[in-house]
Protein backbone atom coordinates (compact mmCIF):
# COMPACT_ATOMS: atom_id res chain seq x y z
CA UNK A 1 0.00 0.00 0.00
CA UNK A 2 1.26 3.49 -0.89
CA UNK A 3 2.18 5.95 1.82
CA UNK A 4 0.63 9.40 2.06
CA UNK A 5 3.90 10.95 0.78
CA UNK A 6 3.91 8.63 -2.25
CA UNK A 7 0.27 9.39 -2.97
CA UNK A 8 0.90 13.15 -2.72
CA UNK A 9 3.87 12.82 -5.04
CA UNK A 10 1.89 10.79 -7.58
CA UNK A 11 -1.00 13.26 -7.56
CA UNK A 12 1.39 16.21 -7.93
CA UNK A 13 3.20 14.57 -10.86
CA UNK A 14 -0.08 13.75 -12.58
CA UNK A 15 -1.41 17.29 -12.15
CA UNK A 16 1.88 18.76 -13.40
CA UNK A 17 1.99 16.48 -16.46
CA UNK A 18 -1.55 17.49 -17.40
CA UNK A 19 -0.81 21.19 -16.91
CA UNK A 20 -3.49 21.40 -14.25
CA UNK A 21 -1.20 22.32 -11.35
CA UNK A 22 -0.02 25.55 -12.96
CA UNK A 23 -3.63 26.46 -13.79
CA UNK A 24 -4.67 25.83 -10.18
CA UNK A 25 -1.83 27.97 -8.87
CA UNK A 26 -2.76 30.79 -11.25
CA UNK A 27 -6.41 30.51 -10.25
CA UNK A 28 -5.51 30.67 -6.56
CA UNK A 29 -3.37 33.77 -7.18
CA UNK A 30 -6.24 35.40 -9.05
CA UNK A 31 -8.70 34.59 -6.25
CA UNK A 32 -6.30 35.85 -3.55
CA UNK A 33 -5.81 39.07 -5.51
CA UNK A 34 -9.56 39.46 -5.86
CA UNK A 35 -10.11 38.86 -2.14
CA UNK A 36 -7.42 41.37 -1.16
CA UNK A 37 -8.51 44.06 -3.58
CA UNK A 38 -9.76 47.09 -1.70
CA UNK A 39 -13.22 47.76 -3.12
CA UNK A 40 -13.57 50.95 -1.06
CA UNK A 41 -10.88 52.79 -3.01
CA UNK A 42 -12.27 53.72 -6.42
CA UNK A 43 -10.07 53.18 -9.45
CA UNK A 44 -9.16 56.18 -11.53
CA UNK A 45 -10.84 56.14 -14.92
CA UNK A 46 -8.91 54.38 -17.69
CA UNK A 47 -7.17 56.62 -20.20
CA UNK A 48 -7.95 55.90 -23.82
CA UNK A 49 -4.36 54.76 -24.34
CA UNK A 50 -4.49 52.35 -21.38
CA UNK A 51 -7.82 50.97 -22.57
CA UNK A 52 -6.26 50.14 -25.95
CA UNK A 53 -3.04 48.76 -24.45
CA UNK A 54 -4.92 46.59 -21.96
CA UNK A 55 -7.08 45.24 -24.76
CA UNK A 56 -4.04 44.36 -26.88
CA UNK A 57 -2.54 42.55 -23.89
CA UNK A 58 -5.81 40.78 -23.04
CA UNK A 59 -6.21 39.57 -26.62
CA UNK A 60 -2.64 38.22 -26.52
CA UNK A 61 -3.15 36.53 -23.13
CA UNK A 62 -6.41 34.88 -24.16
CA UNK A 63 -4.98 33.73 -27.51
CA UNK A 64 -2.15 32.00 -25.63
CA UNK A 65 -4.64 30.54 -23.14
CA UNK A 66 -3.30 32.60 -20.22
CA UNK A 67 -6.89 32.99 -19.03
CA UNK A 68 -6.12 33.56 -15.38
CA UNK A 69 -3.54 36.21 -16.20
CA UNK A 70 -6.16 37.84 -18.42
CA UNK A 71 -8.74 37.73 -15.62
CA UNK A 72 -6.27 39.34 -13.19
CA UNK A 73 -5.48 42.04 -15.77
CA UNK A 74 -9.17 42.76 -16.23
CA UNK A 75 -9.86 42.86 -12.50
CA UNK A 76 -6.82 44.92 -11.57
CA UNK A 77 -6.98 47.43 -14.42
CA UNK A 78 -10.71 48.06 -14.41
CA UNK A 79 -10.87 47.04 -18.06
CA UNK A 80 -14.46 46.29 -19.15
CA UNK A 81 -15.34 42.61 -18.77
CA UNK A 82 -16.54 42.42 -22.37
CA UNK A 83 -13.61 42.67 -24.79
CA UNK A 84 -13.54 45.55 -27.23
CA UNK A 85 -14.51 44.73 -30.78
CA UNK A 86 -11.38 43.81 -32.72
CA UNK A 87 -12.31 45.99 -35.70
CA UNK A 88 -12.81 48.95 -33.36
CA UNK A 89 -9.36 48.28 -31.87
CA UNK A 90 -7.77 48.04 -35.34
CA UNK A 91 -9.48 51.27 -36.41
CA UNK A 92 -8.29 53.09 -33.30
CA UNK A 93 -4.72 51.92 -33.99
CA UNK A 94 -5.07 52.82 -37.69
CA UNK A 95 -4.25 49.23 -38.65
CA UNK A 96 -5.47 47.51 -41.79
CA UNK A 97 -5.55 43.72 -41.63
CA UNK A 98 -5.64 40.99 -44.21
CA UNK A 99 -7.38 37.65 -43.69
CA UNK A 100 -4.28 35.90 -42.35
CA UNK A 101 -3.50 38.58 -39.77
CA UNK A 102 -6.95 38.23 -38.24
CA UNK A 103 -6.06 34.75 -36.99
CA UNK A 104 -3.54 36.11 -34.46
CA UNK A 105 -3.67 38.91 -31.88
CA UNK A 106 -3.10 42.45 -33.15
CA UNK A 107 -0.07 42.70 -30.89
CA UNK A 108 1.69 40.04 -32.98
CA UNK A 109 1.07 42.05 -36.13
CA UNK A 110 2.35 45.25 -34.54
CA UNK A 111 5.53 43.57 -33.29
CA UNK A 112 6.03 41.81 -36.63
CA UNK A 113 5.68 45.12 -38.46
CA UNK A 114 8.49 46.70 -36.48
CA UNK A 115 10.75 43.64 -36.36
CA UNK A 116 10.42 42.95 -40.08
CA UNK A 117 10.25 46.50 -41.41
CA UNK A 118 12.24 47.07 -44.57
CA UNK A 119 14.13 49.97 -42.96
CA UNK A 120 17.73 48.71 -42.89
CA UNK A 121 19.04 49.58 -39.46
CA UNK A 122 16.90 52.69 -39.05
CA UNK A 123 15.13 53.47 -35.84
CA UNK A 124 11.74 54.93 -35.12
CA UNK A 125 11.73 57.94 -32.86
CA UNK A 126 9.16 57.67 -30.09
CA UNK A 127 8.33 60.89 -28.30
CA UNK A 128 6.57 61.12 -24.97
CA UNK A 129 2.84 61.64 -24.81
CA UNK A 130 1.04 62.83 -21.70
CA UNK A 131 -1.60 60.35 -20.66
CA UNK A 132 -5.17 61.49 -20.23
CA UNK A 133 -7.73 60.71 -17.49
CA UNK A 134 -6.77 58.43 -14.66
CA UNK A 135 -3.01 58.86 -14.68
CA UNK A 136 -0.63 60.64 -12.38
CA UNK A 137 0.48 64.10 -13.45
CA UNK A 138 3.56 64.04 -15.62
CA UNK A 139 3.30 60.39 -16.68
CA UNK A 140 4.42 59.98 -20.24
CA UNK A 141 4.50 57.08 -22.63
CA UNK A 142 6.07 56.80 -26.05
CA UNK A 143 4.01 58.49 -28.72
CA UNK A 144 2.76 56.84 -31.90
CA UNK A 145 4.49 59.22 -34.28
CA UNK A 146 7.93 58.82 -35.75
Amino acid sequence: MATIAELKSAVKETLESRGVLSQLKARIRAEVFSALEDQREPRPPLSHENLLLNELIREYLEFNKYRYAASVLTAESGQPEVPLDRQFLADELKVTEDASSKSVPLLYGLVSHFVNSGDKGGRMFLRGVTLTAGTAAGNTVPGPDA
